[in-house]
């Protein structure tokens, strides 16, 4: 284990200081007799996530049922949800399996790269899921001209498209600094908060750069989720029967914010384990498998095997 804490550096004669070219990502080296359980119980999260996420992406396109924009939004969110877990889980795995911590600069910036583009959009792709319900449920009338099919392919491919040329310009501002601190994150993947404090100097212009690209790709959305969440509540309430209001309140998609980054980097890392990894796991059961619809086109699925 000892030379994997070894630091790498590349001499740069032009700025006479020393620059990292190599990370160690200590993830869970702290916990050196469960490695083998820690990678038995990340295996079986990663194989959940994988089947039950695309069979919530075979049965939306399958059934016929299920062709409408909330099930056509909700494969996408499938989608992204294995995108989202491929690209933490399989390098925790082979670290673990390798006890190889070991990561190169330009492997670690574009881990962050793909992280930080698939985290804005599962905020905008939330933002438009509940738009699609406020619409649903506020103005019915208007809803399959509203959310029409030409619409509905907008609306997810600026979620999935929106954030790249901001995160690809974050990503590049965070990984041109100079690393002189040290080489090792501790962390079980190449996020913001723990490599920024490895960087060398004042850092206070690319802290300010993240929360600012924080704000507009999570606070913004989430503003937009709780003001259709807040007149979705209010027109269920005002509908004239308790069976009325439950069934709109059964089309609801639930949402959830997902935690930030502290300073504590126990913390960190067990937040982080939390909405990278769990949260998608459980996502399959929190958007379909409670879903009367999806429940009805799985019978259907069964039966014809």
């Amino acid at each position: 284990m000892a030379r994997f804490h070894v630091n790498i550096y590349r001499a740069d004669v032009a700025d006479n200081v020393s620059t990292v070219t190599q990370f160690i990502l200590l993830g869970f080296s702290d916990l050196p007799n469960l490695q083998g359980f820690l990678f038995g119980i990340f295996f079986i999260v990663y194989l959940i996530n994988l089947v039950g996420n695309s069979f919530i992406i075979v049965i939306t396109r399958l059934d016929p049922a299920l062709q409408k924009p909330m099930y056509f939004f909700l494969s996408n969110f499938s989608s992204l949800e294995i995108c989202y877990v491929s690209v933490t889980l399989p390098r925790i795995l082979f670290n673990i399996g390798t006890q190889n911590r070991s990561i190169s600069k330009v492997a670690c910036a574009t881990q962050t790269c793909f992280f930080l583009m698939l985290g804005a959009t599962e905020c905008f792709l939330l933002a438009v899921m509940s738009y699609d319900r406020y619409v649903a449920i506020c103005n019915p009338l208007h809803y399959p001209l509203v959310m029409n099919p030409i619409k509905c392919t907008q609306l997810a491919a600026g979620s999935w498209l929106g954030g790249i040329p901001v995160q690809i310009g974050l990503t590049c501002q965070i990984f041109s600094l100079h690393f002189c601190n040290s080489n090792q994150i501790n962390h079980f993947f190449c996020d913001l908060p723990p490599i920024l404090k490895l960087a060398c100097g004042d850092t206070s212009v690319n802290e300010l750069s993240v929360y600012l690209v924080a704000i507009l790709f999570a606070a913004v959305p989430f503003m937009l989720i709780l003001a259709s969440y807040t007149r979705i509540i209010a027109t269920i309430l005002k509908l004239p029967t308790a069976t009325g209001r439950a069934k709109a309140f059964s089309t609801s998609t639930v949402t959830y914010l997902r935690p930030k980054s502290t300073h504590s980097p126990g913390t960190d890392k067990l937040l982080s384990l939390f909405y990278t990894i769990v949260t998608p796991m459980f996502n399959p059961l929190i958007y379909s498998l409670r879903n009367k619809d999806v429940i009805a086109a799985l019978r259907k699925f069964l039966l014809r095997r």
